[in-house]
């Protein structure tokens, strides 16, 4: 009898120690780009928040907060590395005004054909380890870099029908600013840097004609075709690099485990993301070419190529600002190079 006892009493204790401590469970708290009922947002919180709980059998989980809901858009950086947050899923072209690399590595403007190029160029080509010492150097090492890359290429918004670069000039156009905005400026456009959660108002208001905004299928879910009726897609312009950052300290104590489970969460979420919005943004298309609402304009291969030669002017010129910037422009090239995507 007491031979049993011990055995079960021997179980019991290997039981315990396989199984999370509650007390040691950390949930990590991020902040998104995406608006709270967005779709980007929703297959955040619904679908992949629950994987990374299950994946490490309790041990993180992760709350996916939606855009200003503890801080400004543009203040993660130092919510992060404060440990106000711990972490985020932004936009890195958010924190071009620190310095012009972030522009460069959040979204160099007509640069790349599709999604899996830019994500690879941030997993592979040097993007990752540009934007860790951008962040090294305005936080003095108090964030660490998951990684980078973009979802969709995004849809152009837009309340006029814009079907030529020409047919840019005066229209105001909201844009992140850096790049994006330069690129538009050139381009015949007046820029206005608002947060995606304005957008809709700001078009419905005539506060602004069009805007760099979503993938098609964010834009939808947020309403933006009740009010812009000429959408462009497939896009002109933007594949926006969104980060994975996490307070320095809170990733040291995750461990060697820990980290690695959300390494590949982070991609294997990302991955799905593109995919499944490369599907509902062809769902979207193709339901309002077949209706009389909404007017999709896709441009011709002639007006794509001025775009991106009006484009490549920019990054030469936004790239000279800082060294972290034309290191980060050469390292797109280098990798464009190498894949053919340049001669």
């Amino acid at each position: 009898m007491f031979k049993k006892s011990l055995i079960a009493l021997s179980l019991g204790a290997l039981v315990l120690s396989a199984a999370p401590d509650s007390a040691d469970a950390k949930t990590l708290k991020v902040q998104a780009s995406s608006k709270a009922g967005d779709w980007a947002h929703r297959f955040m919180t619904d679908k992949w928040a629950p994987k990374l709980d299950a994946m490490t059998g309790g041990e993180i989980k992760i709350d996916v907060l939606p855009t200003k809901a503890v801080v400004p858009h543009r203040e993660t950086i130092d919510a992060v590395a404060n440990g106000i947050l711990d972490g985020d899923l932004n936009a890195v072209s958010y924190f071009s005004g620190r310095d012009p690399a972030f522009a460069i590595i959040g979204d160099l403007i007509a640069g790349y054909d599709t999604v899996d190029q830019v994500r690879t160029f941030c997993e592979y080509g040097g993007g990752k380890e540009i934007l860790q010492k951008l962040y090294d150097k305005y936080t003095k090492g108090q964030v660490h870099v998951v990684g980078c890359g973009p979802y969709a290429k995004e849809a152009f918004v837009s309340t006029v029908p814009i079907r030529t670069v020409a047919d840019f000039a005066g229209v105001k156009v909201r844009s992140p600013e850096g790049l994006a905005a330069e690129v538009f400026k050139r381009a015949g456009a007046s820029p206005v840097s608002l947060p995606f959660s304005e957008v809709y108002t700001a078009l419905e208001k005539k506060v602004i004609d069009a805007a760099d905004a979503s993938a098609h299928v964010n834009n939808n879910a947020s309403g933006m075709y009740k009010v812009a009726k000429f959408p462009i897609y497939p896009g002109i312009h933007s594949m926006a690099v969104l980060q994975f950052i996490v307070n320095k300290k809170v990733w040291d104590k995750l461990g060697e485990k820990g980290q690695t489970a959300l390494e590949v969460w982070y991609q294997a979420a990302y991955d799905a993301m593109r995919r499944e919005a490369d599907l509902e943004d062809q769902a979207v298309a193709a339901e309002q070419r077949a209706g009389n609402d909404v007017t999709v304009i896709d441009w011709a291969p002639e007006e794509r190529a001025k775009f991106r030669e009006i484009a490549v002017g920019a990054w030469s010129d936004f790239a000279a600002k800082s060294p972290l910037a034309q290191e980060a422009l050469d390292a797109h090239l280098k990798y464009m190079k190498s894949t053919g995507l340049l001669k």
